[in-house]
């Protein structure tokens, strides 16, 4: 898409919309917890790109043409940080998967309008999670693009009874998990294989952790050995420097008497003895 616009000088982009951001704790913990864990999920593939409240814009010329969804994938692009993104730049790709964190104040738009902008940029799929369970009724709901119009996906249940969606634009079973009485918590799962993202998650933070109270003070401890290294080579270096000296005398010396021969030879002897610390 191609928008004219007015020559006035160049086109500016901006990165925010200059609003402050207000998000509640459960709407902002499952935002930054679904990028995270699809960022894991995808981090063996150089042309998936995970992100979250970023501007896309998706008309080249048109400031106005801006979406920012909660969550979403793209494909077929780079695995990079980005500031802005601008799909004229970027082969024209444009989000796969989208995942809105649905609240008070977002609901009417999440419901109504997105959906509607969603469809129109051939977004595959569209999935709408409602953390505290007060507007959505299932707290999970997705949706599939079919011939330019979306139809909604069944909630399912596994074997244990936990509720799920499928994604299949991601390979995923997006897992409602009991948190509270009332409240079902998000979680991706893999498809068909048993593994949950957050189990890799909490298993990655317990090894930083680990690291953190055993790796490092090691690493810590065993600076003073490295700088003792440090200081014998340090020490080592005039006995080398008469090495050198002393073999550079025996090439120029080569003709000269046999005092003079048997004088390098015993520098270079007193060298060595110097180095291994004889004398």
């Amino acid at each position: 898409m191609t928008y004219t616009a007015p020559s006035s000088g160049p086109v500016i982009y901006p990165e925010s919309d200059g609003k402050p951001l207000a998000e509640s704790d459960p709407t902002r913990d499952y935002l930054l917890y679904s990028v995270e864990a699809l960022r894991l999920y995808f981090r063996g593939r150089s042309n998936v790109y995970v992100s979250g409240n970023l501007f896309i814009y998706y008309e080249e010329g048109n400031p106005k043409a801006v979406l920012a969804p909660d969550v979403f994938v793209i494909f077929g692009v780079s695995n990079r940080k980005r500031r802005i993104y601008q799909s004229w730049k970027e082969g024209d790709k444009l989000p796969a998967f989208v995942l809105e964190v649905t609240s008070k104040t977002t609901r009417k738009q999440d419901q109504e309008t997105k959906p509607q902008l969603y469809a129109s940029l051939g977004v595959q799929e569209y999935f709408q999670y409602d953390p505290t369970a007060d507007y959505l009724n299932p707290q999970l709901q997705a949706d599939y693009l079919v011939d330019g119009n979306y139809q909604p996906q069944p909630l399912q249940y596994t074997a244990d009874q936990i509720p799920y969606i499928h994604s299949r634009v991601l390979g995923l079973d997006l897992q409602l998990h009991t948190i509270r009485s009332t409240v079902l918590g998000l979680s991706p799962y893999l498809w068909r294989s048993g593994f949950t993202i957050r189990s890799r998650v909490k298993r990655c933070q317990a090894q930083k952790k680990w690291q953190k109270r055993w790796i490092w003070p090691s690493r810590n401890a065993m600076r003073p050995s490295r700088n003792a290294i440090r200081l014998s080579r340090n020490a080592m270096r005039p006995s080398r420097n008469a090495i050198r000296l002393s073999k550079n005398a025996m090439r120029r010396g080569s003709k000269r008497n046999g005092w003079q021969r048997d004088y390098v030879l015993w520098a270079l002897t007193l060298s060595r003895f110097n180095r291994n610390g004889w004398a």
